[in-house]
This record gives C-alpha cells, sequence and structure tokens, in this order.
C-alpha cells in the first residue's frame, strides 16, 4: 500500500466515527490515528499483529472481578499512572505542594468496615505489627477534621486478601476519619514486597520483555475531604526489595517512608506491646477541589 493509499485509510476511518457524540468521536478520531500511527512506525507484521489480538484475548479471559488482569497490564505499561496524573490536574485548582497520587492497583476492594482511630486493622493479617500516624492538611497546612482514609495492604507475606481465598474476608483494610486536629493513627502490619500475579498475558509479556514482577513494600491509602480532591497514594517501606524498581513505576520519592523498628513495651497511643513492632509517620495534603 502506498503511503497516500495510507493516509487515505486512516482519514476513511476517521470519516467513518463523524457521527458519533462529540467526546467519543474525539476519542476514537485519536486513537485511529495513533494505532495505525503505531503500525506504520514499527512496520507491523501480521503474524505481529495476531500476537498482539491473542494476548489481548487471553487477556479478557483470565480477567475476573478479584483478578483484573487488564487493570495489571495498564499499570505495567504506565498508562494507570499517566491517568491519574490527567485527573489531578484536571480536578484540582492548584496542585503545588499537594502529595503526589499513585495508582489504585487491582486490589482495592470497596466497602471495607470503619474503625475508630487507634484500631488495629489487620483483622489476622500474617505480619510484623506497625504503627502508621500522621495528619491530613490542606496546602495551607491547615488540619481538615473529619477527612476519610480508606486503607488496604498486603500481608507480610505479600499476599492481599483477596488472593486467599475463592470466598475471602477482609484482612489489612479499613476506613478512619481523623480527628478536629486533622490527625489519624491505627495499627496494621508492615507489608512487604510481593511478585504481582505472573501466571498469565501480563507475566508473560513481563519475561518476553526483561522486566522485574515485583513491587516493593507499601500500604495503599485514599484521602478524601470535602472540598478536596480525592487523593489515592502509596506509602512505600524505605529499604524495602525492589524499591528502586517498582513494576507498577508508581513509586516516588516523597512517599518513601521510614519504618522504624523499636523494641517491645508502651507504643505512642499507649499500647503494650509484647513483641517487636515498627512505625511510620506520614502527613498527607489534599489540592482543592475546582470550583
Amino acid at each position: 500500500m502506498t503511503q497516500n493509499n495510507q493516509d487515505k485509510l486512516t482519514q476513511d476511518v476517521v470519516a467513518a466515527f463523524a457521527d458519533a457524540p462529540p467526546r467519543l468521536r474525539e476519542i476514537m478520531t485519536s486513537l485511529v490515528k495513533h494505532v495505525h500511527a503505531f503500525a506504520r512506525d514499527v512496520d507491523l507484521t501480521q503474524e505481529e499483529w495476531l500476537a498482539g489480538l491473542k494476548f489481548l484475548t487471553k487477556t479478557g479471559q483470565i480477567s475476573t472481578e478479584r483478578r483484573p488482569e487488564f487493570i495489571l497490564l495498564s499499570d505495567t505499561l504506565g498508562l494507570s499512572m499517566m491517568i491519574v496524573t490527567l485527573a489531578h490536574a484536571r480536578e484540582s485548582s492548584n496542585a503545588q505542594g499537594a502529595t503526589e497520587a499513585t495508582v489504585e492497583g487491582p486490589f482495592y476492594w470497596a466497602g471495607s468496615p470503619e474503625y475508630p482511630l487507634g484500631a488495629d486493622i489487620s483483622a489476622g493479617a500474617s505480619g510484623e505489627p506497625a504503627y502508621y500516624s500522621g495528619r491530613v492538611l490542606d496546602l495551607q497546612g491547615r488540619p481538615l477534621a473529619g477527612a476519610l482514609l480508606d486503607i488496604w495492604s498486603g500481608d507480610g507475606d505479600g499476599k492481599y486478601d483477596v488472593q486467599l481465598a475463592a470466598e475471602p474476608e477482609m484482612k489489612a483494610r479499613g476506613r478512619i476519619h481523623t480527628d478536629s486536629e486533622g490527625r489519624y493513627w491505627f495499627w496494621s502490619i508492615r507489608p512487604s514486597y510481593y511478585p504481582i500475579p505472573d501466571d498469565g498475558p501480563v507475566g508473560d509479556m513481563l519475561r518476553a520483555t526483561n522486566r522485574n514482577i515485583f513491587r516493593p513494600g507499601h500500604i495503599h491509602m485514599q484521602v478524601s475531604a470535602p472540598g478536596h480532591v480525592m487523593l489515592t497514594t502509596h506509602v512505600f517501606v524505605n529499604g524495602s526489595p525492589y524499591i528502586d524498581e517498582d513494576e507498577h513505576v508508581s513509586r516516588r520519592d516523597s512517599l518513601v517512608v521510614e519504618f522504624p523498628q523499636h523494641p517491645p513495651g508502651k507504643a505512642p497511643d499507649g499500647r503494650v506491646m509484647q513483641v517487636p513492632y515498627y512505625s511510620a509517620a506520614y502527613d498527607f495534603r489534599l489540592a482543592p477541589a475546582r470550583a
């Protein structure tokens, strides 16, 4: 096919979407142009094109509510992080100084239980105990009372509750609200590094391209308050294996936190610990939402 015929093909496909709703037309027009340009740029062969289609078919076939392989694919391609950065730029009138956002990941589970401040949300998850504390603030450093933290992590063996049984029970998940001074504190476990689910097409892709399949230890947080952009982010364990090789490409220096170990004894909240424990302190800063 000549250059002119290739250009006309792209124009014809774009024209086929002329009657689509405006936003959908904009998206499909750009998609067609970029996909056609990609095929031309790499001189895509029929065999490679068919292999790509089979890869996407397998990705759909293995996907379930508890195993969203397409989210995993989006995460490994950095597309999830790109969407996150676009969303924050779109939703905030001023994000300068706000806590950096990261991906939600494939293991978020809506409807986790609400706990009072100071509670242990581990619910029996394996791992070493850790005490988390900090504040939720606006960009001027003012405390946000009643802010909601929706928290989840894997356990000390690197497994999320949804991976442990066909009918899993929620563990290492919970929602808490800040006090009148914007403070939060709770107990859970120090999260471990772990491999992503690699028994599907995404794992095959990572191995074929000689990429790492591990994520460093981290705990997820969704932090929200009225009038502010909801923040989805991680707190990463400094010194964790793979801290510089996050397979999701979502590690940010500002989110890497020390987890010092403490001997048995009285913890900061007055709880008497019979075993050694860790602690992590982090203040979240939320950007104002656009009017």
